[in-house]
């Protein structure tokens, strides 16, 4: 039986960011994706992942500490990298950061805390994507240093999962090749013996 939700998902893809435009969605929708995107697996019900919104003003604000912050590391930088680093949250009007924030737990590993925020951040995506708006996540060099982390929201112990841009896009996202999926699965024959 066909099914819009399946063709849906394998329709889905990623829209450049330059090309995502204004409007941003309203806050009531962010309410929604926020919801659809915390109806993940979690285990022991921890939570173990947060939410951080960056629009307006902020964005610009971060760019300038994350220029200033590529400089206090690398030393003086061309203007085009100055730029591209003073752009990085402004090129779209809404940013979310899905943060992978875990609790101390002594039966749930912190690398599945982590994995629950990966889906977090693929339900936040396909809301944001059924709402008619584009998406696409990147991490990108300041979720690896401790002062870009810092910067940007997170605690210490707070990991960056991914940083999805969401706005208006007009265009149909560039499909790239998918993966031949009979090459990625196989039924269970026994131990692996290498």
């Amino acid at each position: 039986m066909p099914s819009p939700i399946i063709d849906f998902l394998l329709t889905r893809n990623s829209a450049p960011i330059p090309e995502l435009r204004a409007p941003a969605p309203s806050d009531s929708e962010i309410e929604t994706m926020l919801r659809a995107a915390t109806r993940v697996p979690d285990h022991g019900r921890l939570e173990p992942w947060r939410f951080i919104l960056y629009r307006g003003d902020a964005r610009i604000e971060i760019g300038k500490k994350l220029a200033e912050l590529a400089e206090r590391r690398e030393g003086p930088l061309p203007d085009g990298r100055r730029n591209q680093e003073l752009a990085r949250f402004s090129r779209a009007p809404l940013v979310i950061g899905v943060v992978s924030s875990p609790k101390e737990n002594p039966k749930i590993p912190q690398w599945e805390m982590f994995l629950s925020g990966g889906m977090a951040a693929m339900n936040l995506m396909t809301a944001a994507n059924a709402l008619g708006y584009g998406t696409n996540m990147i991490t990108n060099w300041y979720s690896d240093v401790e002062e870009g982390r810092a910067l940007l929201g997170l605690a210490p112990h707070e990991r960056v999962v991914g940083f999805i841009h969401i706005g208006s896009y007009e265009g149909t996202a560039p499909e790239r090749p998918r993966p031949d999926v009979a090459k990625l699965h196989s039924d269970y024959t026994g131990p692996w013996e290498g």
